[in-house]
């Protein structure tokens, strides 16, 4: 450990960013940004004259802070989307910019907002979706900004998740997820008063759905995955759903992101991501505003907001061993002006690189992983580091390239640092996918983590002896089945929100997820149906197996994986006579907002790190704002 470079302090790593999100305004005359209060250290949405560098915070969040926020497309608004101590529960506030108070545009209580829809073209209204009348689907409202006056836009049937507007701001496209079969359907109507009509079904085993109707209606762009293992981004008929063209695809990928021009509504860009972004240009003029790009920073690009007439981009650049830069560039001169660094006071640090890795599995699937080294790690000298496996949550998603907190953290600590893509996650093509379909705990989504592990070990990179398990959410499940199908593997592992007993999760999920339920059976299994299935892969009944020390965080207000998922490993663990580190956070969620919180709750996981796996630590910060409850001294 005499080699690794000055400890990062928790608060550093962990603590708000200086400056976050930047977002200019349509007109091109503002720029605003996510930054702390000065008083209370809690994200606001703060604007400014896009030349000026005095800005105002216009938002007053004083406790969670606010993370969902955009303009009006008439530039007189910033709108932002808030719960209540993590419930998920969000309304959608109208904030103006002479820091009045913020109005409520959905004021009903247990109704959340989502499937927030603008267009430049119409910046008078936006479109919203409201579970309003049923507390499982989301109806879709159209708002008047000025006045608040809201009418119900569409009415969903009972399957619909999501919908696409036309170039007249009207709803012409839905996509409806199948209860009976998890398949995803698109349809499509001609005017608002028309029937709706199946335009192209996805089946369960498939990927796609639509990214936008064409400026005249009469073609959709679709992703699909339908005669091919990966998505192709398609121009199809809107009426017969005839393939007129196919846009842009990838072998090895799903279709990224897809860069579209407001204006005429076709297509300027996609991007795909293996184990790094690249992108597709379809667009020439495109090609040379993103040569100029490449020259400004050595880091991959994204536009992440542009003015209405399309000519300034805000460009954030993201590298993996330093927080991400921003920038404001002109279309027309070719220039990029830097704005800001995230977190400034990261960069007197020295970062870990992360370095792209394909690891094989025990069956030859390739995963798509990515390592990280504490910065100066000899791994002859040493004959293997102290390791985290770090797993992602969803699970149907994944993991990217570059620079994450954690990671950090951990490899400033003087850990390996691996997050491995298993079988299931998301953007690798549909058998990548499917080929997780079943493979919860002892199946083969675990085996991939056990794959990994031991490859980490071959390689001569972890120690065999100092090897965590961390993770959120769905990485928090794994770590519970690592540590109890595995039980040798691990000294360690640290579960975040992570589910234990697969069938009372079915059981809790929120209302609004019942059309996807379906799919939840076809990729996980039918447990509640299926007692010995659910036996065998909830943690919940194999909590005599763990041998390693284990640390549970969890949210109270978490409307996903509830408390109950933490309560009753833990409680089995004890029953059982295995003790176990249980840190319940009041006021949090899905994960932890506040800073307080995850002051608090690192600062615990780092201590636990350290006495079982040797690395460094700060000592145990004493955090007087923290909501946690230390449930295993209860």
């Amino acid at each position: 450990m005499e080699s690794l470079p000055e400890l990062v302090p928790l608060k550093i790593l962990f603590g708000n960013p200086e400056k976050t999100s930047p977002n200019v305004s349509p007109d091109g005359k503002s720029l605003a940004f996510l930054a702390p209060s000065e008083d209370r250290d809690v994200l606001n949405v703060w604007v400014r004259p896009i030349n000026s560098e005095k800005a105002k915070m216009v938002t007053k969040d004083e406790l969670r802070g606010i993370r969902q926020f955009s303009w009006s497309e008439d530039s007189q608004y910033i709108m932002y989307l808030q719960d209540v101590g993590g419930d998920e529960n969000f309304h959608l506030y109208l904030q103006p910019l002479d820091g009045k108070s913020a109005k409520d545009l959905t004021d009903f209580e247990g109704v959340r907002a989502q499937n927030l829809v603008t267009d430049k073209h119409y910046p008078e209204e936006v479109l919203v979706g409201l579970n309003k009348r049923n507390p499982q689907i989301f109806d879709m409202y159209r708002v008047k900004l000025e006045t608040g006056e809201m009418t119900l836009d569409t009415e969903n049937p009972g399957d619909v998740l999501g919908w696409l507007t036309d170039a007249k701001f009207q709803i012409r496209g839905a996509i409806a997820m199948n209860p009976t079969d998890g398949s995803t359907t698109f349809r499509t109507r001609e005017t608002p008063d028309s029937e709706w009509k199946e335009l192209m079904i996805w089946p369960q085993e498939e990927n796609g759905g639509p990214v936008a109707f064409t400026k005249d209606g009469k073609s959709v762009y679709v992703q699909s995955s339908l005669g091919y293992d990966t998505t192709r981004l398609l121009q199809v008929d809107a009426v017969t759903a005839e393939e007129q063209k196919v846009i842009a695809f990838s072998d090895k990928t799903d279709i990224g992101r897809v860069m579209m021009n407001d204006d005429t509504r076709e297509v300027e860009a996609v991007s795909f991501n293996y184990l790094r972004r690249e992108w597709n240009i379809l667009d020439p003029a495109l090609a040379e505003d993103f040569k100029q790009l490449e020259k400004v920073e050595d880091a991959e690009f994204s536009v992440v907001s542009e003015t209405a007439d399309q000519r300034t981009w805000i460009v954030t650049f993201s590298k993996d061993d330093g927080p991400s830069a921003s920038y404001i560039y002109s279309r027309d001169t070719k220039k990029a002006d830097f704005l800001f660094v995230t977190q400034p006071a990261l960069t007197k640090y020295k970062l870990s690189s992360m370095s792209c890795e394909v690891i094989k599995a025990r069956d030859g699937l390739e995963l798509p992983a990515y390592l990280s080294l504490p910065v100066s790690a000899n791994l002859k000298a040493s004959g293997g580091l102290p390791m985290v496996l770090n797993v992602h949550g969803g699970p149907w998603a994944r993991d990217a390239w570059g620079f994450r907190p954690d990671t950090q953290w951990f490899a400033n600590r003087g850990y390996a640092v691996l997050q491995v893509n298993f079988r299931g996650s998301t953007g690798f093509g549909k058998s990548f996918l499917h080929a997780g379909d079943k493979g919860w705990g002892v199946g083969p989504m675990q085996d991939d983590l056990t794959d990994a592990v031991q490859w980490a070990v071959d390689q001569g990179i972890a120690d065999p002896k100092k090897i965590a398990i961390y993770g959120g959410s769905y990485g928090g499940y794994a770590c519970l089945a690592g540590m109890c199908f595995t039980p040798d593997l691990y000294a360690c592992g640290v579960d975040v929100v992570g589910p234990s007993h697969i069938s009372t999760l079915f059981q809790s999920i929120p209302s609004y997820w019942a059309p996807m339920k379906k799919q939840l059976v076809h990729r996980v299994g039918d447990v509640e149906n299926d007692q010995e299935l659910n036996e065998r892969i909830s943690p919940f009944y194999h909590a005599d197996k763990i041998k390693a020390p284990l640390l549970i965080g969890q949210g109270a207000n978490d409307p996903r994986v509830k408390q109950a998922e933490a309560d009753q490993i833990f409680n089995a663990m004890k029953e059982k006579g295995v003790s176990a580190e249980y840190y319940l956070y009041k006021d949090e969620g899905h994960g932890f907002a506040r800073p307080p919180n995850k002051f608090d709750f690192y600062s615990r996981v780092e201590q636990f790190l350290a006495k079982h796996l040797g690395g460094r630590s700060e000592p145990l910060l004493n955090v007087e704002d923290s909501s946690v409850v230390v449930m295993h001294e209860q």
